[in-house]
């Protein structure tokens, strides 16, 4: 008899772990997912990129298509005249706005960046096809808003954006969205947690977003999810799934999907400005590892080190000094430089903001006024006029710059490209922004003075420049002025 009562507590907790193990239900044993997916699947749109990929003819894309250039610059292709291919791309997005007849489609950056060249192609879910325009891009947090018009009488379901902060690990949520868009599996519904958030560093390939704060949820995510929603019990969108990290290739319970609250902002942005206007500081920030808490004696491994403060920058006018921790930023925690990085750049402009910090072991409050940043905003030392009819057409910048460090530039001298106008030499050459120039006509330079000391005058018909570009290669590239 004692054997049985030590025996039947222990069947009930067994019986109690499997019933919590299970996913919640409501009346009648039904999920809850269900009314959620009545009520937002049909905001989930397909959408198709088709474009042309260009290979070859190298060097029939030279400004100096000669022999003597052509014997530097051989076509690796092996092709004199550039070709082409059609290509498709496919992956998913949501409607969350509509005004009148134009409704507002949020995606990713990498899906619907091609179209920029092509035509991209939004499928509803009655089926009805429209073709889509870009309104903004955003690569930095990797991130697009499109617009389709549609009749009046068209409905169209819209998904509403919740608060992404508001989540928390463990929390329930779905992924939707249109895996292996071939096979026409439109609108997949998969269930899963939230298995961790504030997800930084991590690498999608070469032009990984700047800006990372992700969501990461076991619900799976495939090819072609890309752009779809990732939404809470309540029928809110908290994010925009974007990547997976596979061996595989395929779902292995490792999604990442960016922000809500991140995507209000950007796509705020995209529709007003069509640009996303962030916000600047001034500082060289530096993560607190162990070494650096003992350092500098701090109860915990928070906040970012000031590791540099930029002359005439919004903070150096706030009386911030090298070897600050900021602890705090317009009253929000700073647990790591990533999560800094993008409080501050989603800060307002031309706002008193408070600010503490640890200095010599004690507390100090600061108000600190932001700026846009500088990429954006003209600076006539570093860049070249827009408005000359002999300009080379591009914008440059030192390596010591916050432009070059998000860039990661390694190199000791040169200039980096910060912008480049269309239909300017600069653009015809095949330059892009972030490639360093070192040379200039086989003169090394040293900063942007030297950059400007070479070019300047009209003096050249041409230049030859010495370029590091993003991959890491080096080349000359030639630029015809005349």
């Amino acid at each position: 008899m004692k054997n049985k009562i030590v025996l039947i507590p222990l069947i009930i907790l067994i019986l109690s772990l499997n019933l919590f193990a299970q996913p919640p239900v409501v009346n009648k044993g039904k999920s809850p997912f269900v009314q959620v997916v009545k009520d937002i699947r049909e905001s989930v749109v397909n959408i198709t990129v088709k474009y042309e990929m260009k290979y070859g003819g190298f060097n029939s894309q030279l400004p100096f298509n000669d022999d003597f250039f052509k014997f530097f610059f051989p076509d690796p292709y092996g092709n004199r005249e550039q070709q082409s291919r059609k290509s498709v791309a496919m992956g998913s997005g949501f409607i969350f706005k509509r005004n009148n007849k134009d409704v507002y489609i949020l995606t990713n950056n990498h899906v619907v960046e091609r179209g920029k060249e092509g035509e991209i192609i939004v499928t509803l879910a009655d089926k009805a096809k429209y073709k889509a325009e870009i309104v903004g891009l955003d690569s930095e947090t990797d991130l697009a808003v499109i617009k389709i018009e549609v009749e009046n009488n068209e409905n169209t379901v819209i998904a509403p954006l919740g608060d992404s902060d508001e989540m928390e690990i463990a929390d329930w949520v779905m992924a939707i969205g249109n895996p292996f868009g071939q096979l026409g599996l439109e609108r997949t519904v998969t269930v899963g947690v939230i298995s961790a958030t504030g997800r930084a560093n991590l690498k999608f390939g070469k032009d990984s977003p700047i800006y990372q704060d992700y969501i990461q949820t076991d619900a799976a995510i495939n090819p072609g999810n890309s752009g779809g929603p990732l939404v809470n019990l309540h029928g809110e969108v908290i994010g925009v799934n974007a990547a997976i990290t596979s061996t595989s290739g395929g779902n292995v319970g490792i999604g990442f999907a960016i922000p809500a609250n991140i995507a209000k902002k950007v796509s705020h942005d995209l529709i007003e400005h069509g640009e996303v206007r962030r916000a600047y500081m001034g500082i060289l920030p530096q993560d607190i590892t162990a070494e650096i808490q003992a350092s500098f004696d701090l109860d915990k491994i928070k906040g970012v080190l000031v590791a540099k403060v930029e002359e005439n920058t919004s903070a150096k006018k706030a009386g911030l000094k090298r070897g600050d921790v900021i602890i705090q930023f317009d009253g929000k925690e700073i647990p790591n430089m990533a999560k800094f990085r993008l409080i501050v750049a989603n800060s307002e402009i031309d706002k008193n903001l408070p600010i503490i910090v640890i200095r010599d072991k004690k507390e100090k409050s600061l108000l600190i006024k932001l700026t846009e940043r500088p990429d954006k905003i003209a600076d006539d030392k570093n860049k070249i006029k827009e408005d000359k009819s002999d300009d080379i057409g591009l914008e440059i910048d030192n390596l010591n710059s916050e432009f070059a460090r998000r860039y990661k530039v390694d190199e000791k001298s040169g200039v980096i490209i910060t912008r480049i106008y269309q239909n300017s030499p600069a653009a015809e050459s095949g330059l892009s922004v972030g490639d360093i120039i070192i040379e200039v006509n086989r003169k090394s330079i040293h900063d942007v003075d030297d950059f400007n000391k070479f070019t300047k005058n009209n003096q050249y018909d041409s230049l030859l420049l010495y370029v590091k570009i993003k991959s890491g290669a080096y080349l000359y590239v030639p630029i015809k002025l005349k």
